[in-house]
């Protein structure tokens, strides 16, 4: 009787404790996240072309460098799913290993934006004044030209190539990430919780580092995935136009601008690298919407 006395009050506290529970902000966010079709739409997207990019060796025997003049501009058959290109090569082969070109070019680029930018932006929008001043006028001239315009002119100028193409995209990125960081800070700076940290006695470098990026990276994070298909499209068109990756390399841009001259004879060497181009754009952009929803606080239940 004694033990059912015990057990009962410890059972009973126990079923009142688990109601009681919170939520991790993490889980809200997944769970937000999930109930977004569009968004789980791009993500599969995003997954299904990562896994074949980099399952590439399993996945198709050919080499994406080998000629086969015996079998130019070949249709889709059961041998190239793809069909070949003007040198025999199989265009399937060579999209699969010209999308690792363009995602880590692509993902290379926005890791160094974002860096510089979020760097440049917290000691605009924490210190204000005339640093704020000097540092949005200079990157105000960077935004004053496109971004594909800028890009193309830092190629021109350091000539072509995976590091320079990396280069080019990554600088005409920086503004609008330093924009995005800024503006972010400026509206978390004034908050309750910076004042105790300043109150506190806390450095400078500290109160940006500990308090005020980690309440300011949400927009940051959502703007860099949406980045991502930005400079896929960026990088293909420094590639077609013969500023980006150079042949026998393959990217898509490339593969775009070889089959340019066969536009009306071969279907297949123009529709599906701009079929991948699309799709992976497109699921970026899915995946980028749906993160930023998930992100929002105004949507928690």
């Amino acid at each position: 009787m004694l033990s059912n006395a015990i057990g009962g009050p410890n059972k009973s506290v126990d079923s009142m404790e688990k109601p009681a529970k919170k939520r991790s902000q993490w889980g809200d966010i997944r769970r937000r996240f999930i109930r977004n079709r569009l968004g789980m739409i791009g993500l599969i997207i995003i997954v299904i072309l990562v896994t074949f990019i980099l399952l590439a060796p399993m996945i198709t025997p050919y080499n994406y460098a080998t000629q086969d003049h015996s079998s130019v501009l070949v249709y889709p058959n059961s041998k190239h799913i793809m069909g070949t290109d003007d040198f025999g090569r199989d265009i399937f082969t060579r999209l699969l290993y010209g999308g690792r070109i363009s995602l880590v070019v692509s993902l290379v680029s926005v890791v160094f934006s974002n860096i510089i930018g979020i760097a440049l932006g917290s000691i605009a929008g924490y210190f204000g004044g005339r640093v704020d001043l000097s540092v949005t006028r200079i990157l105000d001239i960077l935004m004053a030209i496109p971004s594909l315009i800028l890009a193309v002119a830092i190629s021109s100028a350091l000539g072509s190539g995976t590091f320079n193409t990396i280069l080019a995209i990554s600088v005409s990125g920086i503004p609008h990430c330093m924009r995005m960081t800024r503006s972010t800070i400026l509206s978390v700076k004034t908050s309750d919780f910076v004042e105790a940290a300043r109150a506190t006695g806390s450095k400078n470098m500290r109160i940006i580092l500990k308090h005020i990026l980690p309440n300011s990276l949400s927009p940051v994070l959502v703007n860099a995935t949406l980045l991502i298909g930005s400079n896929i499209m960026a990088i293909s068109g420094l590639s077609f136009i013969g500023l980006g990756v150079q042949p026998p390399t393959p990217e898509w841009g490339s593969i775009l601008a070889a089959g340019r001259g066969y536009i009306r004879d071969f279907w297949p060497f123009i529709v599906f690298p701009s079929l991948c181009i699309m799709l992976t754009v497109f699921g970026f952009n899915l995946f980028g919407d749906g993160l930023r929803d998930a992100l929002d606080p105004r949507l928690k239940d």
